[in-house]
């Protein structure tokens, strides 16, 4: 599956900065643009998760439907 973000990158005077539009919560740092990519990969896949188990309690036990849902964008 693939999924496409929009990652923005603001300099700093620590490093860098680094958030992603679509995905609230998924933000981080590093001293290069470089360690701020990959820290922003970790915070994704991180908030994807958490969302994901956050969900999967809320609805312990409830009556739902799961399905994949497959985005053009």
């Amino acid at each position: 599956m693939s999924i496409q973000f929009t990652a923005v990158f603001r300099k700093v005077p620590q490093g860098y900065i680094g958030l992603v539009e679509e995905l609230p919560g998924a933000n981080t740092q590093g001293a290069t643009l470089d360690e701020a990519r990959a820290n922003l990969e970790e915070a994704i896949q991180l908030v994807l998760e958490a969302n994901r188990a956050l969900a999967e309690e809320e609805l312990k036990g409830a009556d739902v439907i799961r399905e994949p849902v497959h985005i053009t964008a």
